[in-house]
């Protein structure tokens, strides 16, 4: 249960920022009984990413309660792009071991012109 909490990290794209906070919650919880609150919101926050960690930081001024995060997350996310990722993960085994193919661009193969005057 602790490996399934450290591999398990937010990405808005896929996951949705509720279910994933509340499971992440129980398995603090479950693992760590004797914590605080504030303490399993704040190693929770950790697995957000840093943009999105700050953003939540500074608009929930400690202790807060679970639906407070919950609902700050949720509205950062859906009003501005903090959290999105560039570059989808990939979602199965089978495409993670082949390298990523990148773009082709055509200028960087042309050959470069000097122009006089």
């Amino acid at each position: 249960m602790e490996n399934s909490f450290e591999e398990a990290i937010l990405y808005i794209e896929r996951d949705r920022s509720m279910s994933w906070f509340l499971k992440q919650n129980n398995r603090l919880t479950a693992l760590h009984a004797d914590m605080s609150e504030t303490m399993v919101h704040k190693r929770i926050l950790r697995k957000c990413g840093g943009g999105l960690e700050h953003a939540i930081k500074s608009r929930c001024i400690d202790p807060c309660s679970t639906e407070y995060y919950i609902n700050a997350i949720e509205d950062i996310t859906t009003r501005t792009k903090i959290g999105t990722n560039w570059f989808k993960p990939p979602m199965d085994n089978k495409t993670s071991g082949k390298p990523i193919p990148k773009p082709n661009k055509q200028h960087d193969k042309a050959p470069f012109k000097f122009n006089k005057c």
